[in-house]
């Protein structure tokens, strides 16, 4: 059975900083491609990054240059590395399989806020 778990949200200032972990169970996670998407309040699934199985990495305009992706593939964990946060980065966000969140976890509330 798949299991996408998410964990390291919280409340941040703008301009600070949070990690997000996933850990993933029930399939070849080293053999695939993982995501990280967000919905923001009110709003559909955006897309915030790919990581590939070789660790290279694409990222939304929003968040290129602020964000980083990256594995673990021998503890099947991803990571979402979060810096220069801004109010409009507030969104629950999840590790998912496709890139569209379809195939995501419960999520990770993560609220940017002075």
């Amino acid at each position: 059975q798949v299991q996408l778990v998410e964990s390291g949200g919280g409340l941040a200032q703008p301009g600070g900083s949070l990690r997000l972990s996933c850990a993933a169970s029930g399939f070849l996670f080293a053999r695939a491609w993982m995501h990280w998407v967000r919905q923001a309040p009110g709003k559909g699934i955006e897309f915030v990054s790919t990581i590939y199985t070789d660790g290279t990495t694409e990222y939304s305009d929003s968040v290129k240059g602020r964000f980083t992706a990256s594995r673990d593939n021998g503890n099947n964990v991803l990571y979402l590395q979060m810096d220069s946060l801004k109010d409009e980065d507030t969104a629950v966000y999840y590790c998912s399989r496709d890139s569209a969140g379809r195939e995501r976890g419960q999520g990770t509330q993560v609220t940017v806020s002075s």
